[in-house]
């Protein structure tokens, strides 16, 4: 067995209360011309229907608009529920040293999401980039001036705590907000919100395409060293997936139990910003940048590109088709970014 140690550390930044509500604009995403990712001709030619997120076959065409979800990650927050549904999540810094996930949602409908968090103005510009339906409880100041302004589609706990959202007895706020599906939809039909215009496809890669990269059987992501965000992904070869663990403890549905398994991961670095000494931050998602790119147990270095909101894989200004199956994008700051080194096993 050979291994090389791999460890994304990301240097310590100012540590700020994760609790605030008030951060400062980030960076919109911009839009590229002529880069649109499209479905795979093969796989069309093959199955009747796919997931436009997944590449996933099934059994009716794909109507349902995507449903972008903020999830609490506090420790006092797991295990969440609806993420082993997701077709994608970003887990991306708020304040301090904490993350949290933007899950969105198309081909499976959870029966209950959450913990539900606060709404931050980079988590909206990456769901629109499928035009999704955005769901939070609370907001930064710059969030709410976007989701006020009818820049998106949302519902928000704000306004809707006690109604559409339902605090769990076995938490104490702010980690007990949950939403139900049944309560997504009452509460699109109550905002005259569309529901039937899924998102564009992305690029998928056919059933015998082969991937390159280096053997890597495991990944493990460092948040300012806390073993509390810690995050490793195993390698599953009998599932032919990824198993995700924070601090030592697999990811699993609260309520199911089912455990989130991926085909795809993309860690992206990108210039991060502490703007004040709340931890307020600016992210950087248009300009692009390094990245890793792991699947079917391998993995290697790409680039990221913002294609119309989508932080998308790319290799030498090609884009790269992604696995069927569920995605999990982790977004890090690019100082130090993606140093360190990899445990494999060939």
């Amino acid at each position: 067995m050979l291994k090389k140690p791999l460890i994304i550390l990301l240097s310590a930044l100012t540590l700020a209360a994760c609790s605030s509500d008030q951060d400062e604009a980030g960076k919109k995403p911009a839009k590229e011309e002529n880069a649109a990712p499209v479905a795979n001709e093969s796989v069309e030619n093959t199955m009747k229907f796919q997931s436009p997120l997944t590449g996933e076959e099934m059994k009716e065409e794909p109507t349902n608009r995507s449903v972008a979800v903020m999830v609490n990650n506090h420790p006092k927050a797991r295990p969440q529920s609806g993420l082993s549904k997701a077709d994608i999540v970003y887990e991306v810094l708020a304040e301090g040293d904490i993350t949290r996930f933007l899950a969105i949602f198309q081909s499976k409908q959870p029966e209950k999401i959450g913990p539900v968090r606060s709404a931050r103005d980079y988590y909206i510009d990456l769901a629109k980039g499928y035009d999704s339906l955005y769901i939070a409880h609370g907001y930064s100041p710059e969030a709410k001036a976007m989701l006020t302004s009818g820049e998106i589609d949302n519902l928000n706990g704000i306004q809707y705590d006690g109604k559409l959202f339902k605090r769990a007895e076995f938490r104490k706020a702010p980690h007990n907000s949950y939403i139900s599906f049944e309560n997504i939809k009452k509460g699109a039909k109550m905002k005259d919100y569309p529901m039937d215009t899924p998102p564009e496809s992305l690029r998928f890669l056919s059933k015998d395409d082969k991937v390159n990269g280096e053997t890597a059987g495991s990944i493990m992501i460092s948040y300012f060293n806390n073993p509390l965000f810690d995050v490793v992904y195993e390698y599953n070869e009998d599932e032919g997936k990824y198993e995700r663990y924070s601090n030592g403890e697999q990811t699993k549905d609260y309520d199911t139990g089912d455990p989130v398994l991926l085909e795809n991961i993309l860690i992206a670095e990108t210039p991060h910003k502490v703007i004040d000494s709340a931890g307020r931050r600016d992210i950087d998602l248009q300009s692009g940048g390094n990245a890793y790119l792991m699947q079917d147990g391998k993995l290697r270095e790409v680039q990221w590109k913002n294609v119309d909101g989508r932080i998308l894989p790319f290799e030498n200004g090609e884009p790269l088709p992604l696995r069927k199956g569920a995605t999990w994008i982790n977004i890090i700051p690019s100082s130090p970014g993606l140093t360190g080194s990899v445990s494999y096993q060939q």
